[in-house]
């Protein structure tokens, strides 16, 4: 009977002993299992290492063509036309007679008068012989001499209207398309066609207020139209004196270095302005930028942990930005997985670009 109760204890002790220890193992294998799932939390994250980099600043805006001068003719009084030589699309020569108004009346007062100055110019002769023989009076002389200078301004009065009634070229230019025909009335207002240079094209754009005070005179810009992709220089001659207050931009005008069949007075173009250049710019990509309230952040390595560092930035680019100030060349930051980092994570690389 002893025996039998001995052998039930020395039963019930092992089997207790094997409970205990099957617990520690549970407990341990739960431990390690919690453990597990951390592990496997941390993911492996992009890198970019920070170097100056060439940064150039450019703009592009819109922009027209227009011919250097270019002028509607037009007729300064009213009158019939008698004569056209209004050649479309050629060049003429400045001061080549274009239009003639009918002007027979002016002429023949003109020939009255020229008629009228001829005589009055041999009294005036004889009567500077007989003023020096005391013949006439002094009064009478210097009244001869006051008629004579009175026709001879009447005549380039009338001069001046024959000259009226004609229409000559301002400069060398082309000659737009005609409007009128021999025989029409025309006043003051009828335009009678359009005159341009052929050799000189200017550009005319506005930039925004901000980059108002990049633009300079002799300043090179470049342009591109619509109808090719070929890029052609300007050169900028002059700006407008303040901004426009209605739009916030400033107007340039710049003179084309060139000629081309392609440069078509009113055609549109796009101008592309390089306002400076900038060799120790720190870029990075935009993508690595954490927008906050206040500020921007980004997530720098060190030693092997993420840090957030706030930020300045300045240009931006379509894949970059610039950082002027809160990194320096050489520092590496995180491009990758940014939502799921914290102060202090300790970081796994997949990749470092340089």
């Amino acid at each position: 009977m002893k025996k039998k109760s001995t052998l039930w204890i020395a039963i019930i002790l092992i089997l207790l002993v094997a409970f205990f220890l099957k617990l520690g193992f549970s407990k341990s294998t739960d431990k390690s299992s919690k453990k597990d799932p951390k592990e496997k939390k941390q993911k492996k994250v992009e890198a970019y290492v920070v170097k100056p980099s060439l940064l150039i600043t450019e703009i592009s805006v819109s922009g027209s063509l227009m011919a250097y001068e270019t002028v509607d003719l037009k007729n300064e009084v009213a009158g019939r036309v008698v004569m056209i030589n209004l050649p479309e699309g050629k060049f003429v020569r400045k001061g080549t007679l274009l239009v003639k108004l009918f002007d027979d009346d002016l002429q023949a007062t003109l020939k009255k008068l020229q008629s009228q100055l001829a005589i009055q110019q041999q009294v005036y002769n004889r009567q500077s012989e007989l003023v020096k023989v005391n013949g006439i009076t002094q009064n009478d002389y210097d009244q001869t001499g006051l008629q004579l200078n009175s026709l001879k301004a009447d005549i380039e009065v009338e001069k001046t209207m024959i000259r009226k009634t004609e229409v000559r070229a301002p400069f060398d230019g082309v000659i737009g398309l005609r409007s009128i025909s021999i025989g029409a009335i025309i006043t003051p207002s009828t335009q009678l066609a359009t005159i341009r240079t052929e050799n000189k094209i200017k550009i005319d754009f506005s930039v925004p207020e901000k980059y108002s005070s990049a633009i300079k005179t002799g300043m090179k810009v470049k342009f591109t139209m619509s109808n090719n992709q070929k890029a052609y220089d300007a050169t900028v001659i002059a700006t407008e004196e303040g901004i426009d207050t209605s739009t916030r931009n400033l107007k340039v005008r710049a003179i084309v270095n060139g000629q081309s069949k392609d440069f078509i007075s009113g055609a549109f173009a796009n101008v592309t302005l390089r306002l400076n250049e900038n060799k120790n710019a720190l870029l990075i990509p935009t993508q690595s930028i954490i927008p906050q309230e206040d500020n921007k952040t980004v997530i720098v390595a060190r030693e092997g942990k993420a840090h957030f560092v706030t930020i300045k930035t300045g240009i931006r680019q379509a894949s970059n930005i610039e950082i002027v100030d809160g990194l320096q060349a050489g520092d590496s930051i995180v491009t990758s997985g940014l939502q799921f980092l914290k102060e202090g994570n300790k970081l796994i690389f997949s990749s470092v670009k340089n």
